[in-house]
C-alpha cells in the first residue's frame, strides 16, 4: 500500500495511490495524523487507510507532473512542528559506496577508516534476532525543515563546495507515548550531500551532510526491504547525462535493518514521545564517485522497484558571496 501527501493552498490531504488515481482519505490529512491514530487505537495504519477512503479521486499524472494546483509534499513530515522531526542516516552499508569513499580518502593509505567500518559491518552487522551487533556509521542531516518534496529543488548553498545526489531508501518512524519507536513505512529518498567537502577530509563528513534532502513522492506502508532494485539518473538540458542500476535492501547491505534501527533508537534523546524520524539507510552508488559534477538545472531522478513513481528534483546553485554570520551579544 502506497500513500501520498498533497496540498493546495492551505488545504492538506492524504491519498491512497490507486493506479492512475489518488483516492483521498476523509479522516486524516497527514502521515503523522494517521500514525498518531494508529498508536491511539491500536489499529494498523493499513486498516485505517482502508476504512477512511472517501469517494473523492484526483488524477495522479497531473499532480505528479506539476500540472495541477495540487502539489506533492514530502512523503512524511511533522505538519505542526518541523523541529520535532529528526532527519538522519547511516553510511557505509553498501560495498559500492565504500569503494567510492575509499578512493576519495585513500591519500596513500592501503585501508581507510571507511573500509574498516564497512568490514566491521560485514563481520558484526547481522547479529542474532533480538541482539545488538556492531554500531554503524551515523550522521545527522537536520530538522524536518530540510525536507523537500518531489519536483522541489535541492540547493547548493553559496558556502558549499558542491552538491550531489545519494539515492537511498529512508525509514519513517514515530515515537509512541511510552518511548517506543514504530516504523510507519519507507520511501525513496535523495540524501543530498557535499561530496567535495567530504573528500577534502573525511572529518568534514558531518558538515557535508547538513544540506536539504528529498523524500517521496510515495510512502510504502508495507515494503519488502529484502532486496530492492533501482535506477539513478542525471538529466542535463533535457538529455541523459549519467545513469546507473542500483541495489539496496537487507541482502545488499552489511547491516540488518534491525541492527540499524537499534543503534539509532538506543539513544534516549531519540525516543521522545510524539517525535517523527526520517532515517536514510545508505547509498549503493552516486555520480560523484564517477567524476560527475552537477550543475545548475540538472535533474536528479531516483526510482526503486516497489516504491512507486520516481523522485525527481532539479538542482539549484545559490549565487552571490557567502553571508558572514556574526553572533550578537545580548
Amino acid at each position: 500500500m502506497r500513500i501520498v501527501q498533497i496540498a493546495r493552498n492551505n488545504d492538506r490531504r492524504l491519498a491512497l495511490v490507486d493506479g492512475e488515481s489518488l483516492r483521498l482519505l476523509d479522516r486524516y490529512c497527514s502521515v503523522y495524523s494517521l500514525a498518531a491514530a494508529a498508536l491511539e487505537s491500536g489499529i494498523r495504519t493499513r486498516q485505517l487507510v482502508e476504512h477512511s477512503l472517501s469517494l473523492e479521486q484526483l488524477e495522479y499524472d497531473a499532480i505528479y507532473l506539476g500540472h495541477s494546483d495540487w502539489r506533492i509534499l514530502p512523503a512524511a513530515d511533522h505538519p505542526d512542528e518541523p523541529a520535532r522531526c529528526l532527519v538522519s542516516g547511516t553510511g557505509l552499508t553498501h560495498m559500492k559506496s565504500v569503494q567510492t569513499r575509499q578512493a576519495m580518502h585513500a591519500a596513500g593509505e592501503e585501508i581507510t577508516d571507511s573500509t574498516r567500518m564497512y568490514r566491521w559491518g560485514v563481520e558484526g552487522g547481522r547479529p542474532a534476532p533480538g541482539t545488538a551487533g556492531v554500531a554503524p556509521e551515523w550522521f545527522y542531516k537536520g530538522p524536518g525543515s530540510i525536507l523537500r518534496a518531489h519536483l522541489e529543488p535541492l540547493w547548493i548553498p553559496a558556502y558549499a563546495e558542491d552538491g550531489g545526489e545519494e539515492p537511498e531508501i529512508a525509514g519513517v518512524y514515530i515515537i509512541g507515548p511510552s518511548g517506543d519507536p514504530f516504523r510507519i513505512g519507507m520511501t525513496a529518498g535523495n540524501e543530498f550531500s557535499d561530496h567535495r567537502l567530504e573528500k577534502r577530509n573525511y572529518l568534514y563528513l558531518a558538515a557535508s551532510k547538513l544540506r536539504t534532502c528529498a523524500i517521496g513522492p510515495e510512502l510504502v506502508l508495507d515494503p519488502d526491504f529484502t532486496r530492492v532494485a533501482g535506477r539513478m539518473s542525471i538529466d542535463r538540458d533535457g538529455r541523459a547525462l549519467w545513469s546507473r542500476q542500483i541495489q539496496t535492501g537487507e541482502e545488499a547491505m552489511c547491516h540488518s535493518l534491525a541492527n540499524l534501527e537499534h543503534h539509532h533508537f538506543k539513544f534516549e534523546s531519540h525516543r521522545r514521545p510524539g517525535d517523527l524520524h526520517i532515517h536514510f539507510f545508505g547509498a549503493d552508488a552516486f555520480s560523484f564517485g564517477e567524476g560527475i559534477r552537477l550543475c545548475e538545472g540538472d535533474v536528479m531522478e531516483i526510482q526503486f522497484q516497489g516504491f512507486g513513481r520516481p523522485l525527481r528534483n532539479p538542482l539549484r546553485v545559490e549565487a552571490g558571496p557567502v553571508r558572514f554570520m556574526a553572533a550578537k551579544p545580548l
